[in-house]
């Protein structure tokens, strides 16, 4: 048996004295009162962090956000203060049990994994009676201190102080132990079709952090946006990266924005996103769809389309929504380029994994394109399909030999034998994926079960499931509505992993990942509205191990909502209320696509 912390409880029900229970969300794996059965701590301008090795961005986030909110200062101890000093009973002022101990603990670890952490505030141990926050690596000490966010209370979220006289502050003594269930828990925030400016993107770092999710993909391209910077290809954001008009509402809609719509991220903005994320153990994943979805690129650079069956140097970014004909033409010249790209989004991303789309890409350009036809005789393919499929594999192994992981949404698997992983079904010129290649299944559940049975790693975000676009309620308020009703309960009883996984194939499951497609969400209090409450569902059902879904408790789940809504608040999110969107939520007139009925589950 691992070891265990000598405070921490065996389970969430395992509390021997009567205590407030923690109104955590994501809910902790286990937690009950400190063995002291003292009351509340009290933090007040003496209150120190002793941030041990490896802890210091974890200290440093405390002070700017907690330490603004409370307007305490959250010094820094000195050596005088720390654990052994002379006065062990803690009784000097700015020093002893006046302490927030953050540390790195090998045992936890063991017991929790990296992400792991223990939050205990009582007595006993080598630090005495201060609280501490012990993780399995920094990553684990800084979920930990989310966990000391949400029990300091609502105000804790805010950016400064509710009453300019410093006073003190308290947290309830609490022991808590506590591990991620997946290792990837993202959000998909789609940019390309709505331009999102940096500082909005730095708040949903925030939101995201608050939530325990530590993947953020960025869909930074696509038929109605180029929205990174590219230094060799200057057009992909001075052409690329603008559009004339916009659909309002869904594309069957009679209703334009005729406001020209745009912008792009700079590389330096690139990099900051990059280390603020960092900052907050959150990957960026970036995404640079191929052969699909690619007129804004194609517009500003017409020698990537198919210019032998269309006059590509007409084409424009897009300026409505759906599937787009106009997809690259599969030559060496288009290849060459986005190689070039891609040299550079790997210098700006750190991420093991570069999300490189492969959904969605009509086939009549290529059907009619004799340069394409020449290609599919040249590799010996049986057709489109499988030249779509070479293409994607060439970047995969492109990637590979860069020590990066290609992942890509489900019709990337598409050529490949089940009966043979990672062998194509297109002769010697078409191997199958390489090993290392990942799968978004978003289609439903079948290409994730397809790929986990194939050796593939998997990211579930069936569209059915956690599409947060999806509308909220069937009511006709609900400000453009679109697909299949999602509420936050259908979110809360999503499952991640299929029952007709094995366990050996169900460890192909990474994690899960909640998308956010902008086509109708203009602003960032549009995309606020569909992503939240429901995120937080998501968060938990990511985070914690929760029993099957018709067993989850839902109500258990609302009651801890009620205190989430208030940090929410305090966040300044405009999520949708509970009793449905308020009078400035609605957008009336504005035409949606709602679809009746239950999702099916495929």
């Amino acid at each position: 048996m691992p070891d265990r912390h000598p405070d921490a409880p065996t389970d969430h029900r395992s509390a021997a004295a009567p205590a407030p229970r923690p109104e955590l969300l994501p809910q902790a794996r286990a937690f009950g009162p400190a063995p002291s059965g003292r009351g509340p701590r009290v933090l007040d301008e003496e209150t120190v962090i002793e941030a041990r090795p490896g802890t210091e961005g974890v200290a440093r986030w405390l002070r700017s956000a907690v330490g603004a909110a409370t307007g305490l200062p959250l010094a820094e101890a000195h050596d005088d203060d720390r654990a052994g000093s002379d006065d062990p009973a803690g009784s000097k002022v700015n020093g002893g049990a006046n302490r927030i101990v953050l540390s790195i603990s090998p045992r936890v670890e063991r017991q929790l994994g990296p992400e792991g952490y223990v939050y205990s505030d009582g007595d006993g141990g080598s630090d005495g009676a201060a609280l501490r926050i012990e993780g399995g690596s920094a990553a684990g000490v800084f979920w930990g201190a989310q966990t000391f966010r949400q029990l300091l209370g609502p105000e804790a979220f805010r950016r400064a102080p509710l009453d300019t006289a410093p006073r003190e502050r308290t947290v309830p003594r609490v022991v808590i132990e506590d591990a991620p269930r997946f290792a990837w828990r993202g959000m998909m925030l789609d940019v390309a079709r709505h331009f999102l400016p940096k500082d909005g993107v730095l708040r949903y770092l925030d939101l995201l952090a608050a939530h325990k999710l530590n993947v953020l993909h960025l869909h930074l391209t696509d038929d109605q946006g180029w929205r990174i910077e590219i230094e060799r290809y200057p057009e992909l954001t001075a052409t690329g990266a603008w559009r004339e008009r916009t659909k309002l509402g869904h594309r069957a809609s009679p209703l334009w924005d005729e406001r020209p719509h745009g912008g792009y991220y700079t590389k330096d903005d690139l990099r900051e996103i990059v280390a603020y994320a960092a900052a907050r153990h959150i990957t960026v994943v970036p995404e640079i769809d191929v052969p699909g979805h690619s007129q804004a690129a194609i517009a500003a650079y017409p020698e990537l389309g198919n210019a032998d069956v269309i006059d590509t140097t007409s084409l424009k970014a897009w300026d409505t929504w759906g599937v787009n004909p106009n997809v690259l033409a599969p030559t060496d010249t288009t290849l060459r380029f986005y190689e070039h790209v891609l040299e550079e989004v790997l210098a700006l991303f750190p991420a093991p994994f570069v999300h490189i789309g492969g959904d969605e890409c009509p086939k009549d350009q290529w059907k009619a394109s004799a340069t394409a036809q020449a290609r599919i005789a040249e590799l010996g393919l049986a057709g489109e399909d499988e030249l779509q499929s070479w293409f994607i594999r060439h970047f995969d192994r492109w990637l590979a030999e860069r020590g990066r992981r290609l992942i890509g949404w489900d019709e990337i698997l598409e050529g490949e034998d089940p009966r043979e992983p990672g062998a194509g079904r297109g002769g010697p010129s078409s191997p199958g994926l390489t090993p290392g290649a990942a799968v978004s299944s978003w289609r439903g559940y079948a290409g994730g079960i397809a790929a986990a049975r194939a050796g593939h790693d998997v990211v579930m975000c069936p569209e059915q499931q956690v599409y947060l676009d999806h509308r909220q309620h069937a009511s006709p308020d609900e400000p453009v509505p679109i697909g299949f009703v999602r509420t936050l309960e259908d979110v809360y009883r999503f499952e991640p992993v299929p029952p007709q996984l094995t366990e050996e194939q169900a460890a192909h499951v990474l994690g899960t990942q909640a998308n956010v497609w902008t086509e109708v969400m203009d602003s960032q209090a549009r995309v606020d509205y569909q992503v939240f409450p429901r995120l937080a569902a998501f968060a938990e059902v990511a985070w914690s191990r929760l029993p099957p879904p018709a067993d989850r408790d839902h109500q258990d789940f609302l009651r801890r909502m009620t205190v989430h809504y208030t940090r929410l608040d305090a966040l300044g999110v405009a999520y949708r209320p509970p009793g449905g969107p308020h009078p400035w939520q609605k957008r009336p007139g504005v035409l949606g696509r709602p679809i009746d009925g239950a999702p099916p589950n495929v």
